[in-house]
């Protein structure tokens, strides 16, 4: 900003005149007008220094060596105090989990339905559903209906949830295809439920179906639905269940499921099964990638990390562990072997 300087003249001097005298009192010195207030702050702190420059040359030099360790503590204690003050409100690097204060959309549901997403539905309209070129496919999913698998698996989510009051439905896979457009995989499936009127369980279910629209892989739509799960409810699922391919339920249930220290009792997978003319190609291609998970199970090196690089063309933000501080740990880790930190599940 500049400062502006309002009149470039003082203002004239007169003689004011002394109503009880009578008489014409002299002229009094003008003022330097003050440019600024920032030389209030140095001309007190100079006067202190000379002040205390002054008494420390009477005072006993342990005496000067107790004044400065107070006034050390007094300082570090003020600083600790504001920083403890501003964290609480400001709620830290991430939210305490804190039922009695804070409101959830879904405190009462309790066990996880996760559909995993597979493509990103293109199609101007909602007519074409089931047809191939309605939606982005790689080369390998470009095959006879294709399309039909992805509807089978939404229609499965809803009928899982739709068994259960106390399930939350999550749509899972985000923004993966460049050519795509801004669109996720999560908000397809979702769009596509809706416009199948929720394969007629839409009073029932589709208040409590939700999108988590930031995976990258398969192990991501596991890990990140947890999490999600818990920004919405409060508290962590008792129960899982995946829906997705029947050649990848060893992938989720035992390779995924591991990685997060989930009990096996508490997980379930309902495959369905790939199109009959890829089903050869579909197997050699899980069995390289189970291979992959099996020498990095987080996906966080090599050629997973890669690859979940080039399923997020638009940069996007991933909001996790905000929303589940409490396995924060789970989230920063990666290694060959399991985690083995503390769990809100184990």
């Amino acid at each position: 900003m500049n400062n502006y300087q309002f009149g470039s003249q003082p203002p004239k001097s007169f003689y004011p005149f002394d109503l009880e005298s009578g008489t014409a009192t002299s002229p009094k010195r003008p003022r330097k007008p003050r440019n600024s207030t920032s030389f209030r702050p140095l001309r007190m702190i100079k006067s202190f220094y000379n002040r205390f420059n002054h008494y420390s040359n009477k005072l006993h030099p342990l005496m000067l060596i107790f004044i400065a360790f107070s006034f050390g503590v007094t300082v570090i204690y003020f600083l600790s105090f504001y920083g403890s003050q501003h964290k609480t409100q400001s709620g830290g690097y991430y939210g305490k989990f804190d039922s009695a204060s804070e409101e959830y959309p879904f405190p009462n549901l309790k066990n996880l339905v996760m559909v995993a997403g597979h493509s990103i539905y293109t199609s101007s309209s909602c007519g074409k559903i089931e047809k191939e070129d309605s939606w982005f496919l790689e080369s390998y999913q470009k095959n006879p209906g294709q399309a039909a698998t992805f509807v089978t698996h939404i229609q499965e989510g809803i009928e899982i949830a739709a068994r259960d009051e106390n399930a939350l439905l999550l749509f899972s896979g985000g923004e993966t295809r460049k050519d795509a457009g801004p669109r996720s995989e999560a908000q397809s499936y979702w769009a596509v439920a809706d416009y199948k009127g929720w394969f007629g369980k839409e009073e029932n279910v589709k208040s409590r179906a939700l999108t988590e629209e930031h995976a990258r892989d398969s192990f991501e739509n596991l890990l990140f639905s947890v999490c999600r799960f818990r920004e919405l409810t409060g508290a962590y699922p008792q129960n899982i269940t995946v829906v997705g391919y029947d050649f990848k339920e060893e992938r989720f249930a035992h390779i995924h499921r591991s990685a997060i220290g989930f009990p096996e009792s508490r997980f379930f997978y309902a495959g369905t099964p790939a199109t009959s003319n890829s089903k050869a190609a579909a197997l050699k291609g899980e069995e390289l990638v189970r291979t992959q998970f099996l020498r990095d199970p987080y996906g966080c090196k090599g050629s997973l990390y890669h690859k979940k690089l080039k399923r997020d063309p638009f940069h996007r933000s991933i909001p996790y562990p905000n929303g589940c501080p409490e396995i924060e740990a789970l989230f920063r880790y990666c290694g060959p072997t399991p985690f083995l930190g503390a769990l809100p599940w184990a």
